[in-house]
């Protein structure tokens, strides 16, 4: 019987974890070359390749991970190094502000002040393709903070495997769209992102195909939801 791609890249991370999580850490921290390659199962996601993923980024890592929209770059919010490297990765300007994923609505008074008007709204498109821009309280660190507005961006994904790997975290990441400077369109694929950013990443978690569509982003901080970007989500 063929094996499916999915299955001959889990075999292949099965054997990588046959030796335990320290072997993984070890290689990881030895080389820092390659990337590692993480196929998780996209609806009983692998405990351990959790805990390994959870671990790598825990450290400093960057990863590429899928969502319900694109494949998209995480690192932890308070890693300064991790989030400067992803915006030179990405050759984003000074100006631009990273956005949060969440996996639910009970991190939201710690980073959003929220009334009950926008957190009616949010319950009800969350989670789902959607960014929506909230006043920023003080926890927020500075670098995903609009200078001026004093806005910051929360998304609430859509997607079983990322939804745990934040559960895993027990917190928070900073994202920012897997599209390259010279690319028209997002990256899709594990292999090709992994083929053409193992230098320069930690981890690539395969979980199944992705889209090219971004979110839609709705700015919630002027009274009324104001449509800044159409993308994947339908709002009405």
């Amino acid at each position: 019987m063929a094996l499916s791609r999915y299955h001959l890249r889990a075999a292949s991370t099965a054997f990588a974890l046959f030796w335990g999580d320290s072997s993984v850490t070890l290689n990881y921290c030895q080389t820092k070359i390659l990337s590692q390659l993480f196929s998780i199962h996209p609806t009983h996601p692998q405990a351990r390749l959790l805990a390994s993923a959870a671990d790598i980024i825990r450290g400093g890592g960057i990863a590429a991970v899928p969502t319900d929209t694109t494949y998209a770059l995480v690192c932890q919010p308070g890693d300064k190094t991790a989030a400067d490297k992803l915006r030179r990765l990405r050759r984003l300007p000074a100006q631009h502000y990273f956005a949060l994923l969440c996996a639910d609505l009970s991190v939201l008074g710690q980073y959003a002040k929220v009334d009950n008007t926008s957190f009616r709204l949010l319950k009800h498109y969350t989670p789902g393709p959607f960014t929506f821009v909230l006043p920023a309280t003080r926890d927020v660190p500075r670098r995903l903070v609009h200078a001026k507005r004093k806005t910051v961006g929360l998304r609430v994904p859509d997607h079983l495997v990322l939804h745990a790997l934040l559960q895993q975290l027990a917190g928070p990441l900073i994202t920012s769209t897997l599209r390259m400077p010279d690319d028209d369109l997002p990256m899709t694929d594990a292999l090709e992102i992994r083929d053409r950013l193992q230098r320069q990443i930690d981890l690539v978690i395969d979980a199944g195909s992705v889209g090219v569509e971004p979110t839609t982003v709705i700015d919630l901080t002027t009274g009324m939801p104001e449509l800044v970007r159409q993308g994947l989500g339908e709002f009405e």
